[in-house]
């Protein structure tokens, strides 16, 4: 394991649903230069090896969690694009058992929920018709 592995490794898990962009900003921060291309390859190289997972909410930049394996669910703030985490289904996870599988073995399946998170909801200044993704 790499310097430059570890602290992007470091940034996903202090920064969870965080964008590239931010996470090279934060990879700087702990080791000071380190190249654009070396923290994307380190991202493909961590999600490749299922330490990391890679999410992409439509119209939304990829975002990288550490949080792997538990089937949870995402839910995305149309205003602000603020992403939380939701837990599956309790007991058995009922996600998993498609109508029709097509032979397909199912072993995640992804569920977003799209909504306005409390900031944004209680803002005066948001237009409740609006309807951006970030």
């Amino acid at each position: 394991m790499t310097r430059p592995r570890l602290a992007v490794l470091r940034a996903v898990h202090n920064h969870p649903h965080a964008d590239t962009e931010f996470l090279i900003r934060a990879v700087r921060a702990d080791l000071g230069e380190v190249s654009h291309q070396a923290v994307y390859d380190v991202l493909r190289v961590l999600t490749h090896s299922g330490l990391v997972r890679r999410i992409q909410p439509t119209g939304s930049a990829a975002r990288y969690e550490a949080r792997i394996g538990d089937n949870h669910h995402h839910v995305v703030c149309r205003s602000c694009g603020a992403i939380a985490d939701v837990d599956c289904a309790v007991g058995s996870a009922p996600c998993l058992t498609a109508s029709d599988d097509s032979g397909f073995v199912i072993d995640e399946a992804e569920v977003v929920y799209w909504g306005r998170c409390p900031g944004c909801s209680t803002s005066t200044t948001t237009d409740p018709g609006r309807s951006a993704r970030v």
